[in-house]
């Protein structure tokens, strides 16, 4: 320990996100992991989102550079591709300006990570004479997808399965990123390049991190590694929660949404073990108010208790008597601490949207898991939840891709109560003590964090 600390008085790293909440997270906590080390490390935010929110990054520093829409970020940009165009050129001038002002400050700057979101900036690491190591923020399978699309082995839209890859099990179109099937790479081409181009650059990254387990995709991690020098840091999530080294990293550090300031978590304590469902879609995904209906609808025919989260944004589409119906048994609150909701041994599934960051919570944290899949990588990260590791059920849709209220009551009762429940409860506990050994001292994640420290800080 006392060389680590040597090596971080002489080492500065600078932690650049893509901006947006679940991607500034991961990379934030993986930034309090070295700090622990006694690492100097500097999360560079956007000017636009450090002034519309208050970080608490702990003992990692803030720098902020440009997007180029300071007053109103990617909402006052013309279109998502005018949004990448301009983050590209201000980000990239700044960047090198914030190094450059680093320098001058006597806090040099050595080590650049960086979200492969923004490829551009592994040429300002290089201008600036940086180490420049890639931080990929979703799962190693979906990673491995987009390399095949990057590779042209696969050419989307894909319409037709199963499909089969390297370390993977055979995916359906419907398994696969949304982004590379169906309607969706026609309608977001910006949104297909943008993950797809995760790879650009990369040769020229020192190191490539990716926020998953080696234990959970041991065979996707063994081929990534045989092209790339990759490694497993995850999960993500703060260490009191897991592994508890680290006393004073019990929350993120970033929330673009004000904590509801009901009393749920006393509502937890008067609740029986494993009895409550627990609904969250992500802080990103709107339903539409049929499909707001329809899982009203659901929870209601469980008959069990629950919390779900509705974003205040999206507090009108649900149903007008919905909360008399489910007075008594159920809470609708527009934003909570959901480690404190998942870790509460009340919670006993979590209906969710299957977003990289909130399923290595619900694993990290071993709750059983409905899976409600909406868009993006969501859809495969359902598919391993399922049928991978054995941790949850995937809700059934129509044609349409509408999910009826009787399947997601289906879902809940199948894993609360079905056959397999106590299958996916035990898979679920198996797999939160692997996640918890990883980042602990001497597991997977702990041991890929120490060798960053050693190759890219000497």
């Amino acid at each position: 320990m006392e060389q680590q600390g040597e090596i971080g008085k002489k080492c500065h790293i600078l932690l650049l996100p893509y901006p947006a909440q679940g991607h500034i997270n991961p990379l934030l906590q993986f930034g309090k992991r070295l700090a622990y080390h006694n690492l100097d490390t500097t999360l560079v935010n956007t000017r636009f989102l450090s002034n519309s929110t208050k970080p608490e990054p702990g003992p990692v520093n803030i720098e902020c550079i440009s997007d180029g829409f300071d007053l109103g970020g990617m909402n006052a940009a013309a279109s998502r591709q005018a949004y990448f165009d301009r983050l590209e050129s201000v980000g990239s001038e700044t960047l090198s300006d914030l190094i450059e002002s680093l320098r001058s400050r006597g806090r040099p700057a050595h080590v650049l990570v960086y979200d492969p979101f923004l490829p551009w900036a592994a040429d300002v690491a290089e201008r600036s004479g940086l180490r420049s190591v890639a931080f990929f923020t979703q799962a190693c399978a979906v990673d491995i997808i987009y390399r095949h699309v990057w590779d042209r082995q696969i050419e989307p839209p894909v319409t037709t399965g199963p499909v089969r890859f390297p370390g993977l099990p055979p995916l359906e179109p419907s398994d696969l990123p949304s982004f590379v099937t169906g309607s969706d790479p026609v309608v977001n081409p910006d949104l297909l390049s943008l993950v797809v181009n995760q790879y650009k650059n990369l040769e020229k990254a020192d190191m490539v991190l990716i926020n998953s387990i080696y234990e959970l995709e041991h065979e996707e991690f063994d081929w990534m590694k045989s092209r790339l020098p990759v490694k497993s840091i995850g999960p993500t999530v703060p260490s009191t929660y897991l592994d508890n080294r680290i006393p004073w990293d019990s929350h993120y550090g970033f929330n673009i949404h004000t904590l509801d300031t009901a009393h749920y978590m006393e509502w937890l304590d008067s609740k029986p073990r494993d009895s409550v469902v627990y609904v969250s879609f992500g802080s990103m995904a709107s339903l539409s108010p049929d499909q707001t209906d329809a899982v009203a609808s659901g929870l209601i025919a469980t008959k069990k208790s629950f919390i779900w989260v509705v974003r205040t944004s999206e507090l009108a589409k649900v149903p007008a008597d919905f909360i008399r119906e489910s007075a008594g048994r159920g809470l609708v609150v527009s934003w909570c601490n959901q480690l404190d909701v998942l870790a509460h041994p009340a919670t006993g599934c979590f209906v969710t949207h299957c977003g990289w960051n909130s399923t290595t919570e619900g694993i990290g944290l071993g709750v059983p898991m409905v899976g409600v899949p909406q868009f993006s990588d969501q859809t495969t990260n359902a598919k391993y939840v399922e049928d991978v590791w054995k941790v949850g059920v995937r809700v059934k849709t129509d044609e349409k891709g509408f999910v009826r209220g009787e399947e997601l009551e289906r879902c809940i009762k199948e894993v609360m109560d079905g056959e397999r429940s106590g299958e996916i409860r035990e898979n679920a506990k198996k797999w939160s003590e692997l996640a918890k050994e990883a980042i602990s001292e001497g597991g997977s994640s702990d041991k890929s964090i120490m060798e960053f420290i050693d190759e890219c800080c000497k």
